[in-house]
């Protein structure tokens, strides 16, 4: 039986083409999708294709992008037996965190891809992560799906979504997930880790929750910064610190006194690392310790795209039970080590 699969294209240099008069990049038409690889008709799947009406630079996207995309799946859910979505790369792990938290008790996979190179370009990087994603988006077995979860699908490597960050601006391998291991990778064999793989919690119906709040202020800290900023900032409800290495900050007492300030305000302190693999201990060292006092969250190894878009959900989210301190510090999606 062959397996259906939506392919929603929101726009990236995938979708792109060279005009070789002009040199410069310009977007084809998606529909054309098939005659541009003509490969995609040699898998064993059925390949529906839904693009948006204006391609966005993945810089646009943002949350009413990742609310389209979550309620068009929840739309097609009964429909098809994978999503795959065609993304620009620079905001990929944004979305791909977002929608692992709006898609509730996922039980088909939904990737995620693009590529470094258009299309169109001879040295294209764009087959191969489109086919293989194609792939990991159509695998089953014994009538249930293999992935049953948000990925990313990067140069030959499969990914859990909101463990992902863009690492190269660069090179074909550009994606990483530094503080989980690789779920799948392609090679002669196409190959899971299947003890890897996330599966719902519970026996629920998939539902949509697209609540996105955007009250979420991000700041990374630098030797020599201006705490007292913050005091200026009206009605902050959630400040994602980004802090030294395993938890530490300037420990002076004006630092103190600005974070006791916004606690006692009501903001919610969420704190995570600035070092791409590891994550935060409060207490390993002393000037951690100003954090256990004040009532900070800790990210433990969460990204920061994947703390950022789990905050903007939570925060005020109704369909939770808890505080937003409780509810955040729970691994929700396999975004955080517990």
């Amino acid at each position: 039986m062959k397996r259906k699969v939506l392919l929603i294209y929101t726009g990236g240099t995938i979708g792109m083409e060279k005009d070789y008069e002009s040199g410069s990049l310009v977007p084809f038409d998606f529909s054309n999708i098939f005659k541009k690889i003509p490969e995609m008709k040699l898998i064993e799947c059925e390949v529906s294709v839904h693009p948006f009406k204006k391609p966005l630079d993945s810089s646009d996207m943002g949350p009413n992008e990742w609310k389209i995309i979550a309620n068009y799946i929840g739309k097609n859910y009964d429909k098809y037996d994978g999503f795959l979505i065609l993304h620009g790369t620079d905001t990929m792990s944004y979305t791909a965190s977002a929608l692992s938290f709006m898609l509730k008790n996922l039980r088909k996979p939904v990737i995620l891809t693009g590529s470094q190179l258009p299309i169109g370009d001879l040295r294209t990087d764009a087959k191969e992560n489109l086919l293989t994603s194609l792939y990991y988006a159509s695998l089953y077995e014994n009538d249930e799906a293999v992935i049953q979860e948000v990925a990313v699908y990067f140069e030959y490597k499969l990914l859990r979504g909101n463990r992902t960050l863009k690492y190269s601006a660069e090179y074909f391998d550009a994606y990483r997930s530094p503080n989980y291991p690789v779920l799948g990778q392609s090679g002669v064999h196409l190959k899971v880790e299947k003890d890897l793989l996330l599966r719902p919690k519970t026996d629920a119906e998939f539902t949509v929750d697209d609540h996105i709040s955007q009250d979420v202020l991000f700041w990374r800290i630098f030797p020599g910064m201006h705490l007292e900023h913050f005091s200026e900032i009206p009605n902050m409800k959630v400040l994602i610190l980004q802090v030294f290495g395993s938890g530490t900050i300037f420990n002076t007492e004006k630092t103190q006194q600005i974070l006791k300030f916004l606690r006692e305000k009501g903001t919610e302190i969420v704190v995570v690392s600035q070092c791409v693999s590891g994550g935060i201990s409060f207490g390993k060292y002393s000037n951690s310790n100003i954090f256990n006092t004040i009532g900070a969250i800790s990210g433990h190894d969460i990204t920061a795209e994947s703390a950022i878009t789990k905050a903007m959900h939570l925060l005020e989210n109704p369909n939770y039970e808890g505080s937003f301190s409780e509810n955040f510090s729970k691994s929700l999606c396999g975004e955080v080590t517990e």
